[in-house]
């Protein structure tokens, strides 16, 4: 997926295919927002901001990081998506082939869960890079701060419903709070990053 085309990537999107599909856009809206953030950061390190050298720089190590990271997770949700279909298109006709399929099915949903679970955790943590970046960062791109702050948050939302799409298939009660308190906990990365857009558009108000 990473070697595609944006071109490419969107007809694939667009296409009647199991994936990808909403869980690899959301880790893509992650990897966009890393990947703004680790630009400001960049147009921040300069003598101009000396002060601010040591968290500059590991702030962009970070969202170099989460960008890959997010990369990663868009192809690996594919992955775990084709496997859902592929065990609901196991056999069935015996009680043996059908608890195999179950069981099959069940792993599958779970693994599924997770992969936007984690994207969850990625956009999170790119919010916090934003709300350290955004009162030392170069002024001149302060826009992209915002825009890596939504990018983020719709990562985060996207990936929530494809959380919650998956969580009444998993029978295991542990993973099911698991996942589902990591759904309800988007509410806190949405309310976070609402507050840097806003911070950034009073800025560009004033």
């Amino acid at each position: 997926m990473r070697n595609n085309t944006v071109e490419t990537f969107l007809a694939q999107l667009a296409d009647r295919v199991p994936a990808p599909g909403g869980g690899a856009s959301a880790a893509l809206h992650a990897a966009q927002a890393a990947a703004l953030v680790a630009m400001v950061a960049r147009y921040s390190n300069s003598a101009k901001f000396a002060a601010h050298t040591e968290e500059i720089t590991a702030i962009t190590r970070s969202a170099d990081r989460l960008r890959e990271n997010a990369l990663g997770l868009a192809e690996e949700d594919a992955r775990a998506f084709t496997a859902v279909t592929q065990a609901y298109g196991l056999p069935k006709g015996t009680p043996e082939e059908a608890a195999a399929r179950s069981r099959a099915i069940a792993d599958a949903l779970v693994n599924a869960a997770r992969v936007p679970a984690i994207v969850i955790g990625v956009a999170e943590q790119i919010v916090g890079l934003t709300e350290q970046l955004l009162p030392i960062g170069n002024r001149n791109v302060i826009s992209d701060i915002a825009a890596a702050a939504e990018a983020a948050r719709a990562a985060a939302t996207t990936a929530r419903v494809n959380v919650e799409i998956n969580l009444g298939g998993i029978v295991a009660p542990a993973t099911r709070r698991e996942l589902r308190a990591i759904a309800d906990g988007v509410d806190d990365v949405m309310v976070r990053a609402d507050k840097v857009t806003a911070a950034v558009r009073d800025g560009l108000a004033r």
